[in-house]
């Protein structure tokens, strides 16, 4: 599950930087429509000067409010990804999970193949899990005879063509991918 966004935004980030330029815009218009205020009062709308620099003024404040509006989607949007991202990584690990006890794998193998699967090297996951290559070797191979496929690219392969076998976005429709024989040795 995505952490929740914390309120206020923080200033050091891209999006409390944003924020953070909004309320100075905001500020320095609250300025200026003050100035303009008081000098139409003074003066009336007689002056051209006054007049373009209440027309610059409020072309400022709609700016403020449109960047504020464009912000806030972003935010919801960049919220709504984020989810998206974190159900796509907990299906992937729930997948991860049912093709491993339909393989029979053992804990270890299960561990392997899941480094595999991530993009790690034998030596890689052998350094991760504490043990030899020899070792992440065998129990490599082990996954791939259960598994019934011929290596690394295969074993991926399974999974992305199951994770593409489902629409890509919710409007989407289902996308037809011819299953291939996986049946264990």
């Amino acid at each position: 599950m995505a952490a929740k966004r914390d309120w206020p935004l923080s200033v050091w980030t891209k999006e409390g930087g944003l924020a953070a330029l909004i309320l100075l815009q905001a500020g320095c218009a609250f300025v200026f429509v003050s100035d303009i205020t008081g000098d139409l009062r003074q003066y009336g709308l007689d002056s051209l000067h006054l007049s373009i620099e209440l027309v610059a003024n409020l072309g400022l404040v709609a700016a403020i409010a449109i960047e504020a509006r464009l912000l806030l989607s972003l935010l919801r949007r960049q919220e709504r990804s984020e989810r998206a991202l974190s159900a796509a990584q907990g299906a992937m690990a729930e997948l991860m999970r049912a093709h491993f006890t339909l393989w029979r794998l053992t804990p270890a193998e299960a561990d392997v193949a899941g480094f595999t699967i991530k993009g790690f090297s034998v030596a890689e996951t052998a350094e991760l899990r504490g043990s030899g290559e020899a070792t992440v070797k065998s129990q490599l191979n082990a996954v791939y005879r259960k598994a019934g496929v011929s290596g690394r690219a295969q074993l991926v392969s399974i999974f992305v063509e199951e994770l593409f076998a489902g629409p890509i976005r919710s409007d989407a429709e289902p996308q037809q991918v011819p299953k291939r024989s996986r049946t264990p040795h």
